[in-house]
């Protein structure tokens, strides 16, 4: 990631050189994605018990995020019909986890846990 003196001015940003982050940042906005991934970051899930761990997010909202996950080369659906991450997924975990520590210290400056939400 650039440092703020590197970065880029705005007449840049539409630079086909940056379609591949802004695909992945699409990808990876849409609701339920990055929770799936989380939740297979452990190891491998069946359906029934990823669907258990996601709370609210429905069985239907739950294949689709599944199957888009598949798509983009981030899970793998295996013969036993469990889910895990494949190795781009892995690298995504380790590349998230900056973001993840940077939100544990952002979480602890909140005073009111209404301040997560937009």
């Amino acid at each position: 990631m650039r440092s703020a003196s590197e970065a880029r001015p705005p007449e840049e940003r539409g630079d086909p050189a940056n379609a591949p982050v802004l695909a992945a940042m699409e990808l990876l906005g849409q609701r339920w994605m990055l929770r799936v991934l989380w939740e297979l970051e452990p190891g491998r899930l069946g359906f029934l018990e990823l669907r258990r761990r996601m709370g609210n997010c429905s069985s239907s909202m739950l294949s689709v995020r599944l199957q888009h996950l598949q798509i983009a080369g981030l899970i793998v659906k295996n013969a036993d019909k469990s889910y895990e991450l494949t190795t781009a997924g892995t690298e995504l975990g380790v590349a998230l986890q900056g973001v993840w520590e940077w939100s544990r210290r952002w979480d602890a400056t909140l005073t009111d846990p209404a301040d997560r939400t937009v």
